[in-house]
């Protein structure tokens, strides 16, 4: 009998399409001994309800599911169709998963306790970040953070089991619906980010080990709220200015949030008298991208204190944020610092 081993030149003329999220997330199984591949299937499980996602998004148009659905979130936003399906899509898939014990999303007032006794994980998850865009085809994500309860497997959930601080995230990503679909996630290893390829079904490793500038050129921030800004922002957004740094605002954070990550640059979203706390979520939406943020390179603030460190005491409370390129984060921190002490000492 003749026995003919595979050499990769026998495949020249099949091109390799990658590595996919699957084979990606199983060899990296060996960083997390103490998850037994529960992560991994609770990932598998995420990227499963992005797929489904994606397809709704792509057919919103001809389906009539773009536009507002005449009810409004605890957040006081009007919800749109595509956030109450996305957010019926993931809380389904996590449900049937078997990992996760309790949801928190951003359509919904409460806790959602998914009576799993013995799910190890709670997940935090802006279903459909930046829906209202669908209506004008402009980019949107969905945002997820993924924290071990502490409480032990198989008692009642606790708020000590939600209220913990970004620092103790196993797992955060985002997934971007535009030209291309997306979805980037760090288990505190460094940041990976993989491409949906629609005709296979598959999500492939596109950008391995991302790195974001550790400075940048482009500022992302809704100008229009100018006269609001402390008069250290505004120092820094004139200063921006003078500089000829590029303004790029698209109003969709994981979008503004993805191009900074790849090209270096900084997000804000600020505190202002008409949102004194901030308008993003702590839980689902800050500390998912501040995770990602320092696993690149990169850093998050609420213009004062890291946003990692920060304890959460309310389910869906606010925070500024700066997150970016660590020069112009900490150029912008130390403008804010100087122009409030100037303030107190008066």
């Amino acid at each position: 009998m003749k026995i003919k081993y595979y050499t990769p030149s026998d495949s020249k003329l099949a091109y390799s399409v990658g590595v996919t999220l699957d084979r990606f997330i199983k060899s990296k199984q060996d960083d997390f001994p103490f998850a037994s591949g529960e992560l991994s299937q609770l990932l598998r499980d995420i990227a499963l309800a992005a797929k489904i996602v994606n397809r709704e998004t792509n057919r919103a148009g001809l389906a009539n599911i773009v536009g507002a659905l005449g009810n409004t979130n605890v957040q006081g936003e009007e919800q749109q169709k595509l956030d109450v399906i996305a957010n019926i899509r993931f809380t389904r898939a996590l449900t049937k998963g078997g990992e996760v014990c309790a949801i928190v999303s951003e359509e919904d007032d409460e806790v959602i306790d998914l009576q799993n006794k013995s799910g190890k994980y709670v997940v935090a998850i802006d279903p459909l970040d930046g829906s209202s865009n669908i209506d004008v085809n402009i980019s949107i994500g969905t945002i997820f953070s993924i924290y071990r309860r502490v409480t032990p497997v198989g008692s009642p959930i606790q708020p000590e089991d939600i209220m913990q601080p970004g620092m103790q995230q196993v797992a955060a990503g985002y997934v971007l619906y535009g030209s291309s679909t997306m979805l980037v996630y760090t288990t505190g290893h460094g940041v990976n980010g993989f491409t949906y390829e629609a005709s296979l079904g598959e999500f492939f490793l596109s950008h391995p080990d991302m790195k974001a500038p550790e400075d940048g050129l482009i500022y992302s921030i809704n100008e229009g709220t100018y006269d609001l800004f402390e008069p250290g922002l505004k120092v820094y957004i004139e200063q921006c200015k003078k500089r000829e740094f590029r303004a790029r605002y698209i109003g969709s954070l994981v979008a503004d949030f993805h191009r900074n990550l790849l090209k270096g640059g900084i997000y804000i979203y600020p505190a202002t008298p008409k949102s004194p706390s901030g308008k993003l979520r702590l839980l689902y939406e800050a500390n998912a991208l501040a995770f990602i943020a320092e696993q690149a390179g990169a850093k998050a603030s609420d213009g004062e204190n890291r946003i990692l460190e920060i304890r959460p005491t309310s389910l869906h409370q606010r925070t500024p944020l700066y997150i970016g390129s660590k020069v112009m984060v900490g150029e912008a921190e130390s403008l804010l610092r100087k122009e409030r002490n100037q303030v107190l000492e008066k």
